[in-house]
């Protein structure tokens, strides 16, 4: 599948003011500075239509972006570290569980997890809630390329992989990404394509 229109769609607040659920959507979200924004500018083949930061916590509201006017991509605040009040981390937290738990047309949430670092708690975590609810995801590895030294790359994910385990029977499908080099991107695309052909196949049979 490629993308060959993207526009910013508007955000929002809360799930109840999200546009229309007519439309299959897919959830981005990971630690603060996990590369979020970097990779949703090299899924949709545009310089800026996320812009990035280098500051914790740009992303405060659920940012819609409508892709080949069929399906939207979501774009969540991150998790982890970021410069807020405790109100307004509780607020964020609010908003992003009433997303996931109730948007009855998101067919899956891609938790962002930073190859370069050991497993991160915080990624372990969130990953539980989500089986918690029964909401599907799959983990996306991003900054592949930053990863240098021969052998570490595996090492690292090695890692990560060995404590989801601890928690699950198997993985959630897992896609390795560069949004430097692009790599990642067909497979990534492939998936959503496969999930938008089902959810569009059942449509027609209603």
């Amino acid at each position: 599948m490629q993308i060959t229109q993207a526009a910013y769609a508007g955000s929002y607040p809360q799930e109840s003011k999200c546009p229309t659920p007519d439309k299959p959507e897919y959830a981005f979200i990971g630690r603060s500075n996990v590369g979020k924004s970097s990779l949703i500018n090299m899924l949709c083949s545009r310089k800026n239509i996320a812009h990035t930061s280098g500051k914790p916590g740009k992303t405060q509201m659920l940012n819609y972006y409508l892709i080949d006017n069929s399906w939207y991509l979501v774009d969540l605040p991150g998790y982890g570290y970021a410069r807020i009040s405790k109100k307004k981390r509780r607020e964020w937290q609010q908003m992003i569980r009433g997303y996931l738990v109730k948007r009855e047309t998101l067919m899956c949430a891609f938790v962002l997890v930073d190859c370069k670092v050991p497993p991160q708690q915080s990624d372990i975590d969130f990953m539980n809630q989500l089986g918690e609810e029964r909401i599907p995801f799959a983990i996306v590895y991003t900054k592949a390329d930053r990863v240098k030294k021969s052998g570490q790359l595996e090492k690292n994910i090695d890692a990560i992989e060995a404590a989801i385990r601890q928690h699950w029977e198997e993985l959630p499908p897992t896609f390795l990404t560069s949004a430097e080099t692009g790599e990642g991107r067909e497979a990534l695309l492939a998936y959503i394509g496969q999930i938008n052909k089902q959810f569009f196949n059942v449509q027609e049979s209603l």
